[in-house]
């Protein structure tokens, strides 16, 4: 709430901050049973999910970049932060356990603490390390077998493109194919136009081969066809039936 009031003059709009910290949060345990968080008694957090919660992160995330830029170590060793909300990733010419732990140390000054599950030090010319989606660090070029850095969505992302592609094809959906067509294509659009950036043409390659599966088996089932390859060829999936070819975005 300080971090707040140091941009916010308006008492209305603060209080209205206030209550958005102060709502409870509803829960599901194991057993599918109700549980509450938050609320009146809450001291410090922001409600899990809550829609003020990355505005504030931002806001109170500031004073870290604001210490960053200002060090003279991270000055020495190269060092820039970038940050989307509470994630965020250092990256740096040398000195990296240093300046993990004063990242820490400055964290600690803010009563925060960082998530030692995904925190780590890679030395990317060598590893990938994960980003908001993206896999970075040294790829190949297929052809040529040079070496290079660059991103490309990572594997946790492609699993999450192909559970929501079998989500929407899900057995027993009755509704006419356009709107069936038209859904998934809102999906497709929306996930490659945030993974296009970069080296994406393998990872789009290979969802534009499981969406037309997909379709295939899902219009199988509803037209009782036996030879659904022969039946829904790739071009016609991709164009008389007018699903998305995610590749095709980037030519």
């Amino acid at each position: 709430m300080k971090s707040a009031a140091r941009r916010i003059a308006d008492k209305a709009v603060l209080h209205l901050v206030k209550m958005w910290l102060k709502v409870p949060v509803e829960e599901r345990d194991e057993q599918g049973r109700p549980r509450y968080s938050g609320g009146k008694r809450s001291k410090q957090g922001t409600p899990q999910g809550g829609v003020i919660s990355p505005l504030l992160a931002n806001i109170y995330i500031n004073r870290l970049l604001k210490a960053f830029t200002q060090s003279e170590l991270m000055k020495r060793s190269g060092a820039k932060i970038v940050n989307y909300a509470d994630d965020f990733v250092v990256v740096a010419r040398r000195g990296a356990a240093e300046m993990l732990a004063q990242v820490k140390r400055w964290l600690d000054g803010l009563k925060l603490t960082l998530n030692e599950a995904k925190t780590s030090i890679r030395d990317a010319r060598k590893e990938h390390f994960r980003f908001l989606g993206y896999e970075l660090g040294p790829l190949v070029y297929k052809k040529t077998g040079q070496k290079y850095l660059g991103a490309r969505p990572s594997k946790k992302a492609m699993e999450h493109a192909r559970g929501e592609v079998s989500r929407i094809l899900r057995r027993g959906r009755t509704e006419r194919w356009e709107e069936i067509a038209g859904e998934l294509n809102r999906f497709l659009r929306g996930w490659a136009t945030y993974f296009v950036y970069d080296s994406p043409m393998r990872a789009f390659n290979v969802l534009d081969w499981h969406v037309t599966q997909r379709v295939r088996n899902f219009l199988s089932r509803r037209h009782k066809v036996a030879r659904a390859t022969s039946r829904f060829k790739y071009n016609e999936v991709h164009r008389s039936l007018g699903v998305l070819e995610v590749r095709a975005l980037l030519r």
